[in-house]
């Protein structure tokens, strides 16, 4: 890959511009500057909501004002912008540019874009712009059920584990390969013979594609223990959970409640989250682990 470069905005954020990406990832990129670029914007607190709030829960415990942290995937900039209020620094490195124009111009709007200390248009497996051991936290909350090859998840675990700090925090999340065949099986149970022959490579290897599942594109969805193994070695697990648990298919629910009762059935999620059940039935694992 040819050497990124990297060239001063005019704010004074420092933009890397990445050579070249492999296929897989430009397809990525392709895919969420495109169909599916208003629905992120607004996917995690509209359709998704106890995932939203019990991901911030967790931030809220590993994040501290001064921290360095990378963000690989910024998606809606929900995150970027509650790390920011936390008084966080932040490099954002996602593989659409234009959601990366996004998250700059939420935290711009803001009054946050001193927070934000570089941008970078590469993918989480390839991250040759980020200095070794220099982050206090690493967020991978989509390159894992984006990057479809298992080299290519090993290498950005690696490469996260690469440019963090001794002892310092990744926060990881992946989608429960059953969460495609429930949805379907809801949305469309006729097709279930019609896609037999599919059915059985993606119980093998996890991946979709547009054609078979086009509000995700092309992704993977894995399994507990297969999630588990990408981090071994590496990291030393302080917690694996499931951010939905027994709310998984009924998430709108949450927004009509007051706060009042929205918090206590959050603490009921995160109370049998972290069990084998609630792990299982959810759509989203939550790995949480410290740098060996």
């Amino acid at each position: 890959m040819p050497k990124a470069c990297c060239k001063p905005a005019r704010s004074g954020i420092y933009f890397a511009a990445v050579g070249q990406f492999s296929q897989e990832e430009s397809n990525v990129g392709r895919y969420y500057d495109g169909p599916v670029y208003e629905a992120e914007l607004v996917r995690l607190p509209r359709d998704y909501p106890v995932e939203f709030a019990i991901t911030r829960r967790w931030l809220e415990r590993l994040a501290t004002s001064g921290m360095l942290v990378a963000e690989i995937g910024v998606g809606g900039a929900h995150y970027s912008q509650m790390l920011a209020e936390l008084g966080c620094r932040l490099h954002l490195v996602d593989v659409s540019q234009r959601l990366l124009d996004s998250a700059v111009r939420r935290l711009r709007e803001a009054g946050l874009e001193r927070q934000i200390a570089g941008v970078h248009h590469a993918s989480g497996a390839r991250l040759t712009n980020l200095e070794s051991v220099s982050f206090d936290l690493v967020l991978l909350l989509g390159p894992l059920y984006h990057l479809r090859s298992s080299e290519d998840r090993r290498r950005c675990v690696h490469e996260s584990h690469r440019i963090l700090k001794p002892n310092a925090t990744l926060l990881a999340a992946g989608i429960n390969r059953l969460s495609y065949l429930r949805e379907l099986f809801r949305e469309s149970p006729m097709q279930g013979s019609q896609r037999r022959a599919f059915h059985n490579q993606y119980l093998g290897d996890g991946n979709l594609d547009p054609e078979h599942a086009p509000p995700i594109g092309y992704a993977h969805l894995t399994t507990i223990p297969e999630f588990r193994a990408l981090f071994e070695g590496l990291f030393a697990e302080q917690a694996l959970v499931g951010a939905e648990s027994f709310t998984t298919a009924w998430q709108k629910k949450f927004n009509e409640l007051p706060p009042a009762e929205a918090e206590a059935w959050l603490d009921l999620v995160e109370q049998t989250g972290s069990t084998p059940e609630g792990v299982a039935q959810s759509d989203h694992f939550l790995f949480v682990g410290r740098k060996r």
